[in-house]
Parts: structure tokens; sequence; C-alpha cells
């Protein structure tokens, strides 16, 4: 097992750090790619991209493209070994929230959606409901598009989460 710790100085007094955060993205379908770069060199946070295929994405010293191998759950296997107390994941995979959050670390849906210990659990119901009826011929399964505000919604929170998180490190 490997634990990632960005570990950065806090001055020039060797005795004194602070630990970082880093973001995790469960890569292969996120929309928001864009808009986690920004944030994250705002904030000189490492952001780590996981997917099942190479992404050409320009990063820069702060991102790390991570690719797993094929399969249905190796990306959020990857995150879920890898992520920290205090960490963002940035994900539309409502169990992989669960997982993240069950390891204290913040879970951000590309809507914006703050994923918590208080609304994953029905989260989870809402998204067996949904498969139920599709497998049932009950629902089409339309999702519905990701839209300008949806962008804007996420890039607020992820902000904001940010920030609060910082905070509660120093």
């Amino acid at each position: 097992m490997i634990i990632i710790v960005q570990i950065k100085r806090k001055s020039n007094n060797p005795w004194e750090f602070i630990i970082t955060i880093s973001i995790y993205v469960d890569a292969d379908a996120c929309p928001v790619k864009e808009e986690i770069l920004k944030v994250a060199y705002r904030h000189d946070t490492p952001v780590y991209f996981v997917s099942n295929q190479w992404m050409r994405i320009d990063g820069g010293p702060l991102v790390k493209k991570i690719v797993v191998s094929e399969g249905a759950d190796e990306a959020d296997d990857w995150i879920a070994d890898h992520i920290n107390k205090n960490d963002i994941a940035i994900t539309a995979d409502i169990p992989l929230a669960k997982r993240c959050l069950e390891k204290e670390a913040v879970a951000i849906g590309p809507t914006g959606r703050l994923f918590s210990t208080e609304n994953i659990g029905m989260a989870m119901a809402m998204r067996d409901l949904k498969a139920h009826l599709r497998e049932t011929g009950e629902s089409k399964g339309y999702n519905a598009s990701f839209t300008k505000n949806d962008r804007s919604n996420f890039l607020q929170q992820l902000e904001k989460s940010v920030n609060i998180q910082k905070r509660t490190q120093n």
C-alpha cells in the first residue's frame, strides 16, 4: 500500500510543516477538468487524474496522470486506496463518493453536489432505485445534460471546499 502525503514547509523553520490536501479526480468522464486545474493552481494543490486510458491534459508540476488497468472499478479502487482524510474527491460515482467519505475525505460531484454522511445514504438509495427502474423498463435512464450552471456550481463548491480544507489543516 502506498500512502501519498504532500508535505510543504510552512516557514524557514525546519521543524515547522503543514500537510497539504490533494484532489483526486475520477477522470474518465469528468466534464470539469479545466475547472479543477484552475482551482488547483490557484491554491497550489496537487491533482491526481485517475482513468482507464491516457488523457491529454496540459497539467504541469501539480498534475499527476494515473492510468489504471481496464476494469469497471479500477480507477475507483485506486482513488479509494490513496485518498486521505481532508483530501477532495471529484466523482459522479456515488459508491466511490461513499468510500471517500468513509475515509473522512470530501466528495464533490461534477455538478457541484457536495456529498456528506447525511446525504450519501439517500443518494445510494436513489441510485439503486433508478437502476431497478431501468432494468424493469419503467425508466429509459435519460440523464439531464450538463449545463453552464452545473459548471459554475461545481467551481464554487470546489473553491469553497479547498478553502475549508486548507483552514482545517493550518
